[in-house]
């Protein structure tokens, strides 16, 4: 299997459900590839530079706690994709399990390095950024920023 990006498919843990980039034309598991549609318009140095300004766009958040963020990676909807509780009782999800998005984890500054630390998931399509925190594993999660962009 080859990709679009340059990622390794091989140590993908979603391998045996995905059909790959390049056969599927940037959608492997039927859903729109931030990395792909961007790389198919203006090319890997465009989808570089792309990254980079999103991850300008995370550090300016001045979230309180989240440290700096360095690295964006290809993330499967169905991996990020949490139910977020609403006031009303409800919840919901905000991704596209199909969909492959930017993202990363990382632990808050204050964190003690208990089980109960909160981590910070960040994830970011092509015209949305969406800070969230959740418990270890996914669970208790909270948005703190969605924003269009």
């Amino acid at each position: 299997m080859e990709s679009i990006c340059g990622a390794d498919c091989s140590i993908c843990g979603f391998k045996n459900n995905c059909a790959g980039c390049k056969e599927t034309c940037g959608s492997p598991f039927g859903g729109r590839c931030v990395a792909a549609e961007y790389i198919r318009v203006g090319g890997k140095d465009a989808f570089e530079q792309f990254k980079q300004r999103l991850i300008c766009e995370f550090n300016a958040l001045n979230i309180e706690g989240m440290p700096e963020i360095k690295e964006l990676h290809c993330l499967c909807g169905s991996f990020v994709n949490l139910e977020y509780p609403l006031p009303n009782g409800d919840k919901v999800k905000m991704l596209e399990d199909k969909n492959i998005y930017l993202g990363n984890q990382v632990m808050p500054e204050f964190a003690s390095g208990e089980e109960d630390d909160v981590c910070y998931g960040l994830v970011a399509g092509m015209n949305f950024l969406l800070v969230c925190e959740y418990r270890i594993g996914g669970a208790s999660p909270e948005i703190v920023i969605y924003k269009r962009r």
